[in-house]
């Protein structure tokens, strides 16, 4: 797997994307951030969404939690020029790639994640990555397409033929397993469709209070 050779094909793909991405996935993006911020706590601090694409679920985060100190970081420079344009200065934004981000341990009390999973190709990297910077008893929330929806499935057998950006989906056992895997606990997954048609679930996760989490190479 030549990792560089993915990565050029994710940001190619949003680079071409980010013009469009809002309009033309309005009600995909409406129904899946409001599914992730229902599930944070009712109060939140210092949240990192991973991820961020044109700043989507950090606007509602901000309508929701206008107190919280919010950082958003995707990997597309493209899509985070649109996220700059819908967001407040005080929202800070970087550039880098979920298996590699700039912030020190235990930098976040809670950590989001929308969308943004089924590109990513060393998902046991990234989420020891977003337990190395989530703070002890800190939330992680985690929303992506289901591969135990039909739909999910045939698109994900698609995709994987026609698509370079993208890696593949999970099914609910599947992400149990990973989140396990970096020691995540109180882990629920839901289920649910954001269309007739469409599957997705979402993970909630709390890091233990004496966590020490390695990050595989």
């Amino acid at each position: 797997m030549n990792i560089d050779l993915n990565r050029e094909a994710v940001t190619t793909e949003y680079a071409k994307l980010a013009p469009n991405y809002d309009s033309k996935w309005s009600v995909y993006i409406d129904a899946t951030t409001e599914e992730t911020v229902r599930r944070l706590p009712t109060s939140i601090g210092a949240t990192l969404d991973v991820g961020c694409g044109t700043g989507a679920l950090l606007a509602q985060l901000i309508q929701r939690f206008p107190n919280a100190t919010l950082t958003g970081v995707d990997a597309s420079t493209e899509m985070l020029e649109h996220a700059r344009s819908r967001l407040p200065d005080e929202v800070k934004l970087h550039a880098c790639w979920a298996e590699e981000l700039p912030f020190d341990d235990a930098s976040f009390d809670a950590i989001v994640s929308c969308n943004m999973f089924h590109f990513i190709r060393r998902p046991e990297v990234a989420l020891a990555e977003m337990m190395r910077v989530l703070r002890p008893a800190g939330t992680v929330v985690i929303t992506d397409w289901c591969h135990d929806f039909l739909s999910c499935k045939l698109s994900d057998f698609y995709l994987r033929w026609f698509d370079r950006s993208h890696f593949r989906t999970y099914g609910e056992s599947q992400c149990r397993e990973l989140l396990a895997a970096v020691h995540a606990r109180h882990v629920q997954v839901d289920r649910y469709k954001v269309t007739w048609l469409w599957g997705m679930m979402t993970a909630i996760a709390r890091k233990e209070l004496s966590a020490a989490v390695c990050v595989p190479d």
